[in-house]
């Protein structure tokens, strides 16, 4: 489902400023709807933090018929990467998905998930090391969770399908071996 999401809005609302959404995630907002933090970068590698609103299309009551063929996304709020002064994750120790990020002003955020948390943080510490080139101030975050040093603290999907097929084999070799009387 996400990564349906994120081609809809790529094409709806990044593509025509001719930008590339590499990451985004789902935050809480007093707003209704949908609202997503979205990092992307355009064309001059010029990278951008942006708070974007899911307007859901509208349906006719008698036939069920869509008025407007797709959803729309409005950016609502707009940063660069180079303006972020410091993430600051509030608690490492607590399962807290709230961070803030200080810009000019503080702009606290509500995530859906821890995950979805640590997932923005590293993405933007890659990006700002490959197009800002310089170290992104992070501030109570778990850092082993940020950059992971080893293979075994990369939470990937070849991570999990490796260790799942580890212990496939292990099993089919324990039931080959004979028992003993």
């Amino acid at each position: 489902m996400s990564s349906l999401l994120k081609e809809e809005m790529q094409r709806v609302l990044f593509r025509p400023e001719k930008h590339r959404l590499v990451e985004f995630i789902e935050i809480e907002e007093e707003k209704r709807g949908r609202h997503f933090l979205c990092v992307s970068v355009s064309k001059s590698n010029e990278v951008q933090i942006a708070v974007v609103q899911c307007q859901k299309a509208r349906h006719d009551g008698r036939k069920s018929k869509r008025i407007g063929l797709e959803d729309s996304y409005v950016k609502t709020e707009i940063w660069a990467l180079h303006e972020l002064r410091i993430l600051d994750g509030r608690d490492p120790d607590t399962d807290d998905p709230c961070f803030m990020m200080h810009f000019e002003t503080v702009r606290t955020v509500k995530a859906v998930s821890c995950a979805a948390k640590y997932s923005l943080a590293r993405c933007l510490v890659a990006l700002s090391d490959t197009h800002k080139h310089t170290e992104l101030h992070l501030q109570n975050f778990d850092w082993t969770y940020v950059q992971p040093t080893s293979i075994y603290s990369s939470r990937g999907d070849c991570m999990v399908l490796m260790r799942i097929c580890f212990y496939a084999f292990n099993l089919v070799c324990l039931s080959l071996c004979p028992v003993p009387l």
